[in-house]
């Protein structure tokens, strides 16, 4: 009895590298080159909006500009409540507060530099900022008041930024993968401030 192709890959690292070898020589990886260079000639002035992308660009960019003016919209409170903050202990977490709304300044830049890329307009209209943000913007009295209007915002972030990258998935996965890398520091905020309310 002769030991299936499965097993015999399954015990031979190098046999599975052979095979992955041959089916990759088997079927093409690329359309026909012919074919992909007429392509890119075709509305150019799209740029990087090729036949292959696979959403509706106005959709994305509306729902960039949401995300965007999420971002703006924590920037703003989060500075508003480093230079407000008062007491014992506000001097550390005030400075944190600082490094957060410049991290969220960075985040609001990537995005609307991809809104720009997908042929769109960052929105950033003072008077639409909060009607189109996820997350409020909320003044408190108290540094307790703050960490946890922070926290709640940065947890609405999580659950938004979660929902974008599935729905941008293998359709965008350009902007896919900036939106991982921002949730990636949301929750490093989350995790920071869950701390600090502790």
């Amino acid at each position: 009895m002769t030991p299936s192709t499965k097993d015999m890959t399954k015990a031979n690292p190098k046999a599975r590298t052979q095979m992955a070898s041959q089916q990759a020589e088997d079927s093409p990886f690329l359309t026909d080159v012919q074919a992909l260079r007429e392509r890119a000639r075709q509305h150019i002035e799209d740029g990087v909006l090729t036949a292959g992308y696979g959403l509706d660009p106005e959709v994305a960019v509306n729902i960039l500009n949401a995300a965007l003016a999420t971002e703006l919209v924590c920037t703003l409170r989060y500075r508003q409540h480093a230079f407000v903050a008062t007491g014992i202990n506000s001097e550390p977490i005030a400075a944190e507060f600082l490094v957060h709304s410049n991290e969220e300044l960075g985040h609001a830049d990537q995005i609307a530099r991809r809104i720009v890329q997908l042929g769109g307009s960052p929105e950033m209209d003072p008077a639409r900022l909060t009607g189109r943000s996820h997350a409020e913007y909320v003044t408190c009295d108290t540094l307790k008041e703050m960490i946890r209007e922070n926290l709640i915002a940065e947890r609405i972030a999580i659950e938004s930024y979660r929902e974008m990258i599935r729905f941008f998935g293998d359709r965008d996965p350009t902007t896919r993968h900036m939106l991982i890398g921002i949730l990636a520091t949301e929750e490093e905020h989350a995790d920071e401030l869950a701390d600090l309310l502790s």
